[in-house]
């Protein structure tokens, strides 16, 4: 089925302003204090959804706080994008007033699913891609789109196995995604990595196989090491760790593909101080100074 982007969709955007091409931040409330004293902060922070769906309270507070000085990215993470139900109408009701209230300049969500028959599932699960799949996450995003009257963008997933049913490729089965929806991509370099290794592909090829103009924000993040039963490196994607030297490299590589993007750090587990999470974005920024350099030279 081959069915063009809707036109309003390909037109919007969030109602806030775009977010920087700098890097960023995910938020968390004990960083609130050092965040807001930071003369120099970060591009934009980046918060969960989900955790603001409450009608008010200390969440929201912070939060409108934040927004005076900073631009905002939502990501979320309950809509189960992936799932065999079309995403719940109560929850996109609760997105668009979030939406509407803070005036995010980015929303995204992931090519996952979590949801099966009014159950929740606290993980971010994997699909097969298929004809099938594709038409149904299709169907999917443009529900959301059309609800939320914006162009969201959408998550590659880390992965640990393929489905042997699957017919595409994950880049093509984004990629196709992509020119179906007119949604938009947020490119996870660490899954990527993750991702590739654990499956065995080339992660630059992986690259090249994205439609990257469609990239509006990059995240990276640090991952963990295990030992599968063959005694094997399996690659976990547990955003508790500084962001890897490979990631960083590879990160380095897309920037030349992509030409500058805005970025964020994430770090969601074993949370360290604001320092270190504002030293990771530095990094970030200057490779960032150095993609938008070289690209200036290749324009001259």
């Amino acid at each position: 089925m081959n069915r063009p982007s809707p036109r309003f969709v390909a037109e919007s955007s969030p109602p806030g302003p775009g977010l920087p091409v700098r890097a960023g931040v995910g938020f968390k409330a004990v960083h609130f204090d050092a965040l807001q004293a930071d003369p120099a902060p970060p591009g934009f922070i980046e918060v969960h959804a989900e955790n603001y769906m409450g009608a008010g309270g200390a969440p929201h507070a912070r939060l409108a706080a934040l927004r005076e000085r900073l631009p905002v990215s939502l990501h979320g993470v309950g809509l189960s994008i992936g799932g065999e139900e079309p995403p719940d109408p109560a929850h996109l009701d609760r997105l668009v007033a979030l939406i509407a209230r803070h005036r995010p300049a980015a929303f995204s969500e992931h090519l996952a699913w979590s949801t099966h028959h009014g159950r929740f599932f606290n993980d971010l699960l994997p699909l097969r891609y298929d004809s099938r799949s594709l038409a149904r996450v299709c169907a999917h995003i443009d529900r959301v789109q059309e609800r939320l009257g914006l162009r969201m963008l959408l998550e590659n997933p880390a992965t640990y196995l393929e489905f042997e049913g699957s017919t595409y490729g994950e880049a093509d089965f984004l990629a196709e995604i992509v020119r179906r929806t007119g949604c938009g991509l947020l490119l996870d370099v660490n899954n990527v990595h993750v991702s590739c290794h654990n499956n065995g592909h080339d992660p630059q090829a992986y690259l090249a196989a994205l439609p990257l103009g469609a990239v509006g924000e990059i995240h990276l993040a640090g991952h963990a090491e295990e030992r599968d039963a063959d005694g094997g490196v399996l690659l976990i994607d547990d955003h508790g760790a500084p962001v890897a030297d490979a990631v960083w490299a590879l990160y380095a590589r897309a920037l030349a593909m992509t030409g500058p993007v805005a970025t964020l750090i994430e770090w969601d587990n074993h949370v360290p101080g604001y320092a270190a999470l504002r030293e990771q974005a530095r990094l970030a920024e200057a490779i960032l100074e150095q993609a938008a350099a070289q690209a200036g030279e290749m324009a001259a």
